[in-house]
């Protein structure tokens, strides 16, 4: 039994300051020689980046519809060091989950690790109304440890006093910061998140900044009081899940920014043997990562090499010929905010079409099926794509598919057993404008979701699985391996 200084941000509602909140503690921990282990709650992509990027290391996702439980726990002890503080960013308002009973609320996360929990809440225009918030979700459920209050978008000094007096008094919980309205916005937001650390060099800066903010208004001598108030959390040595790879604890590269255009070797085996080659070497799985493909959970990179692959890092932007691999993984990201770039590499495009055609494998989700799709039409303007897919792809300016994804795989394809259920999320402004194929090509039935058309989702081509729906490792345990295998055996064709 081991003890884990840890804490979670949470707040009464999304957009309330959460997110620079977290980066600000993170990155001011770090400065002050402390090692931060970050997470982030909830099927998040950009938020984990910035965190990344403010510790120094990868933020891991701790969602509890998208990993069971025991992976939950197992995930967090593996990737949280003894002198490590965990660091848990929550996601919307501490509650919030899919139903009356919250499943899928930070609450029920913090509970699960015994966290104490930080309330971060937004004071614009409210003060004694904010204790009985407060009051209330520490009375809504004991259990939950509600240990410490963040005022956010103050007014003032005298605003301050009147929000700490009554929250203190009336709640008997501790204000450890105060933070004003602050006038420089240091974090722009596309759609309904931060705008990702690759597309901007001043990222840096950014962090800096909330690392200062965080030093002048928070009190981090009771922060830590807080988060060294801890009792045990449960054993490390705990049973891994029947079929699931072991949590690969070693570092990859920070998944948070532009990363080497470099070759990688695992030395970590699957459980079945490594996949090699004919030569001997490892089977290369190239995974598209630059500032337009950029959504990748590091578990699932983890769960490749750990299956046993040499990743090979690749620019649809910059690179102007694909690299010999024997299998592709591209993610999400804004594909819409580089399509002149991606249209202008045509090279590359021609070439990933003619390895697509030949048989090589490719799995794509989200950003990445948007690049397989024909064409791009933005404001009136046609970008081409590869051209993989008999797909047009338009956008709006609401989402078009937002939140949790339930889907029932009804069809052969070379990743997932028919009668396989995926839990996964969407979150996509792209709508499709567009389908030349077949019903009968979609493999996935929506139970949850909006997926791509007509309540289906997942487009099957030779040896491409393309969806809307993005995939977390640790609750898909064969997905890895079985896409390695599927490449083993085109590479041995």
């Amino acid at each position: 039994m081991m003890r884990f200084p840890r804490l979670i941000i949470s707040a009464l509602r999304g957009g309330a300051g959460k997110t620079v909140l977290s980066i600000g503690m993170v990155s001011a921990w770090k400065q002050r020689g402390i090692s931060v282990a970050p997470y982030k709650k909830g099927p998040d992509y950009i938020d984990a980046g910035w965190l990344a990027l403010a510790a120094g290391r990868n933020c891991y996702n701790l969602d509890t519809f998208l990993i069971d439980q025991e992976n939950i726990l197992n995930s967090f002890l593996s990737h949280t060091s003894e002198g490590d503080i965990g660091v848990i960013e929550g996601n919307r308002g501490l509650y919030d989950g899919i139903d009356t009973e919250g499943i899928t609320s930070t609450a029920e996360l913090a509970k699960l690790l015994k966290c104490p929990v930080v309330l971060c809440i937004d004071c614009t225009k409210s003060t004694r109304t904010m204790a009985a918030a407060v009051l209330g979700c520490v009375k809504f459920d004991p259990d939950v440890r509600i240990e410490g209050v963040v005022l956010n978008r103050v007014a003032g000094s005298r605003h301050e006093n009147v929000l700490r007096k009554n929250i203190e008094y009336h709640c008997g919980i501790p204000v450890v910061g105060a933070i004003p309205k602050l006038r420089k916005q240091s974090f722009p937001e596309r759609h309904m998140g931060l705008v990702p650390t690759p597309e901007h060099q001043w990222a840096k800066d950014s962090i800096e900044a909330a690392a200062q903010m965080a030093e002048k208004y928070l009190d981090f001598d009771a922060l830590e009081r807080i988060v060294s108030r801890q009792s045990s959390v449960v054993s490390r040595q705990l049973p891994v899940v029947s079929g699931q790879l072991p949590v690969v604890s070693r570092q990859l590269p920070v998944v948070s920014g532009q990363s080497p255009v470099v070759s990688r070797q695992s030395s970590v085996a699957a459980d079945n043997g490594q996949l090699t080659t004919d030569n001997g070497q490892l089977t290369k799985i190239g995974i598209i990562r630059d500032s337009a493909f950029q959504f990748y959970y590091p578990e699932n990179i983890e769960a490749i090499i750990a299956a046993g692959a040499e990743v090979v890092w690749i620019s649809a932007l910059k690179d102007k010929s694909l690299p010999p691999v024997s299998g592709l993984y591209i993610g999400g990201g804004f594909p819409e905010t580089h399509a002149e770039e991606l249209a202008e590499n045509s090279g590359f495009r021609k070439e990933l079409k003619a390895a697509a055609e030949s048989g090589l494998p490719i799995y794509a989700e989200c950003g990445g099926l948007m690049y397989l799709g024909e064409e791009l039409v933005l404001k009136g303007k046609t970008y081409p794509m590869t051209g993989v897919l008999p797909l047009v792809f338009g956008f709006c300016e609401r989402p078009q598919g937002h939140g949790y994804t339930v889907v029932e795989v009804d069809r052969g394809n070379p990743y997932f057993k028919v009668g396989t259920e995926i839990r996964g999320h969407e979150f996509h402004y792209s709508e499709v404008l567009k389908w030349r194929g077949n019903d009968n090509d979609l493999v996935f039935s929506m139970k949850r979701g909006a997926g791509l058309i007509n309540r289906r989702d997942g487009v099957c081509y030779k040896n491409i699985l393309a969806t809307y729906t993005h995939i977390h490792a640790l609750g898909m345990p064969f997905w890895a391996r079985n896409m390695i295998k599927c490449a083993e055996k085109w590479n041995g064709r």
